[in-house]
């Protein structure tokens, strides 16, 4: 292999660290880094671990075949209501669809409790005058006079950007598209987002949310691309920089600019491809994906080698748990869990007297007491530094010091308004984000049909495997598995991931067979675009792969199942005997009836475009006769909840480890980003790749019992 193209580089910004790995594709070698989120200016990070990997490689920019990214940058902008001064064009009578929404209180036995607030104002809302019936007929064509006014209106209101949402434009978008090109020409420095392009999908709320959640975030996103590619060209980096989407394919930094609510959830989706690959590595293939960081810990499960998907997504939660609370987008995303459960996250105690962890977090600024960075409310980490569960003098690899003495001072405050003594208050915090965990883990399995007994969890990110024994062992599962470098987890799954994108186009009918012609023609459009999608991300017409799938549901039903359509054409199926059953078989799976004397209706048609999914070899270790005594650096005095005290436990240098290596609870196993709990009653085996496959040796197998 030549030098040019020979490494490639992900990066992943977090709420509290951002995270570097560089793969040399020609020995498999990963060099990682990790250091702390900038939020003023994220790009001062990125070039800090782009230098740090570049000079650990002795490489420079140029031999950098491919650059990944993963961004908090558009949640973070929603949640905080931080975007553009955006408007909404809309069918004259509709304006007010983002304050009606689903017409449902989010929690019925609150009177009081506060609306979800739309982005966009009403005083930022403008009606024009133009219908479409639900065939996508004109019953009213778009009126010029009144697009002028509402043109002169948005002008006068000093708009960044502008989202267009007509009534049934899913069915036919040329009134959309009319609209938008008036407003490219009479609004230049604006950007417009029509809802046709952005959710081409059935239910009006949900598609107008999406389309003003793209508008209000656009102008951002595509500044803060744009930075960022030219930062790495400054770096020497001469090819293309990709981004994750929230359904865990990557797309070129245009794309991602026209389209920034696709990645909401980029940094957690790149969580479930490492989870993936690391399932397939060990051979895995059902588990839980546990992904613990500065500020939130998410959850998702992996069957079958997959991770689960959704095409419903609500942002910024009034209320982070409950359902509706939040702004909808219609975006394909993998399904996921998130909590506020990260070390960052500030303990307190409430009104009852009762403690509390979350979600309110430290961040990077000020981040945590013990990091002495201006921090003084108690948190995660703080607990778990007391706990001895860390080590201060070698966090990030000792390039950062913990201050013991202000983790005390800060859980002190805890400790004193329950009347506990400092370690009792660590521990408490310590249990009850475990807690937290545990039930957000439990709910989420059981919700699809799993029994977390038959699934083994999978342990990354920065706080996850010091948690991992307690979550692993409440749910009685098989064991868990920290990955090496579980710290930057993440940012490896970036690589890990091939180019890819999804697309929708709803077509409400009821099955037929004379409709099955007709659905090939919708799909045939939707790889059109798909591939000319790929191509232009680089990826070579031969390799482009579909897979197809529809919302679909008993005729009469208000919504609908995801069904996957493993038919190339769907004139050659049989109805009666081949997607009939096919449906009733997903549908028993997930309520345990179909209702079979129905007929069936499909809603819309759905398409993944994807290139092929890049090699990662990583090295295998070689097999040592020493065994874990190598790598002991020494003792120290941690908690154990077995006994309910504090003892000496030995602790030992991942690094250090040598494949094939026993490390037998209680134990800490301590690597540069990252520290891993083995408790009293497991035993953790070094596999040949050196991530740490732990089992418990009091719970018996399934079916033992």
């Amino acid at each position: 292999m030549t030098a040019k193209g020979r490494y490639r580089f992900g990066f992943d910004i977090g709420g509290t660290f951002t995270d570097f790995v560089l793969i040399d594709r020609a020995t498999g070698q990963v060099e990682t880094y990790k250091t702390l989120t900038t939020p003023a200016n994220p790009s001062r990070a990125v070039q800090e671990g782009w230098q740090v990997l570049l000079e650990r490689a002795g490489a420079d920019g140029e031999v950098i075949e491919t650059a990944i990214h993963a961004t908090t940058l558009i949640t973070n902008a929603l949640i905080e209501r931080k975007g553009a001064r955006a408007a909404l064009v809309t069918t004259e009578g509709f304006k007010d669809t983002l304050d009606t929404q689903r017409e449902m209180r989010y929690d019925i036995y609150d009177l009081h409790s506060p609306p979800v607030e739309p982005l966009i104002p009403r005083t930022r809302r403008f009606e024009v005058k133009e219908r479409l019936d639900s065939f996508g007929d004109v019953v009213e064509p778009l009126n010029d006079e009144s697009l002028r006014q509402a043109i002169e209106r948005l002008r006068a209101a000093g708009v960044e950007a502008v989202a267009v949402c007509f009534l049934h434009s899913y069915k036919n978008p040329t009134h959309e598209q009319q609209a938008g090109e008036w407003l490219a020409r009479a609004l230049p420095d604006s950007y417009v987002t029509l809802s046709s392009d952005v959710a081409p999908e059935i239910r009006e709320y949900e598609r107008m949310s999406t389309a003003v959640a793209n508008a209000y975030v656009q102008p951002l996103a595509a500044r803060y691309v744009a930075r960022m590619e030219k930062e790495l060209v400054e770096g020497g980096f001469k090819h293309r920089l990709y981004l994750m989407l929230s359904s865990g394919g990557i797309t070129t930094t245009e794309t991602a600019a026209r389209l920034p609510v696709r990645m909401v959830e980029s940094g957690p989706a790149a969580g479930a491809l490492a989870a993936v690959f690391y399932g397939d590595q060990l051979g895995e293939r059902d588990l839980v994906a546990f992904d613990m960081g500065g500020t939130t810990a998410k959850m998702c499960l992996v069957k079958d080698g997959q991770p689960a998907m959704a095409h419903t997504f609500e942002i910024a939660r009034v209320h982070r748990f409950k359902r509706g609370s939040g702004l909808p987008v219609r975006i394909p995303a993998i399904e996921l869990i998130e909590i506020g459960a990260g070390g960052g996250s500030i303990a307190w105690v409430d009104q009852m007297g009762l403690l509390k962890v979350g979600p309110e977090s430290a961040g990077a600024d000020p981040g945590p007491a013990c990091y002495a960075l201006g921090g003084t409310r108690p948190t995660v980490t703080d607990g778990n530094l007391l706990l001895g569960y860390l080590n201060p003098d070698y966090f990030l690899g000792g390039r950062m010091r913990l201050d013991t003495a202000a983790a005390e001072t800060a859980v002190a405050t805890v400790a004193q308004a329950l009347n506990l003594g400092i370690s009792q208050a660590a521990w408490g915090i310590h249990q009850i984000v475990n807690e937290n965990m545990i039930s957000a883990t439990r709910v989420h399995v059981a919700e699809r049909g799993e029994d977390p007994r038959r699934l083994t969890l999978l342990a990354f990110g920065g706080a996850g495997p010091v948690h991992a024994y307690s979550i692993a062992r409440a749910l009685k599962m098989k064991g868990y598995i920290c990955p090496a470098g579980a710290g930057v987890t993440s940012a490896l799954g970036l690589l890990t991931a091939p180019a890819a994108f999804d697309f929708a186009q709803t077509y409400v009918a009821r099955l037929t067979p004379e409709r099955l012609k007709a659905l090939d023609e919708v799909f045939e459009a939707l790889e059109a675009e798909g591939r000319a999608r790929l191509v232009e991300a680089g990826v070579p017409e031969d390799q482009v792969r579909f897979e197809r799938s529809a919302d679909m549901r008993h005729r009469g039903q208000g919504h609908e199942i995801v069904v996957d359509l493993p038919w190339k054409s769907l004139a050659d199926v049989d109805l009666d005997r081949q997607l009939r059953p096919h449906f009733y078989a997903r549908y028993e799976t997930l309520y345990g009836h179909a209702h079979k004397h129905l007929d069936l209706e499909i809603m819309t048609c759905r398409l993944r475009a994807t290139g092929p999914r890049p090699a990662v070899d990583l090295p295998k270790a070689r097999s040592e006769d020493e065994g874990a005594e190598t790598a002991l650096k020494g003792h120290r005095r941690a908690y154990l909840p077995d006994v309910r005290d504090f003892v000496e436990m030995p602790v030992y240098d991942r690094e250090r480890l040598p494949g094939g290596a026993r490390v037998v609870g209680p134990a800490i196993v301590e690597e540069k980003d990252s520290t891993a709990l083995i408790g009293g009653h497991a035993v953790a085996r070094v596999d040949d790749y050196l991530n740490l496959v732990v089992t418990f040796t009091d719970i018996p197998e399934q079916g033992e019992e």
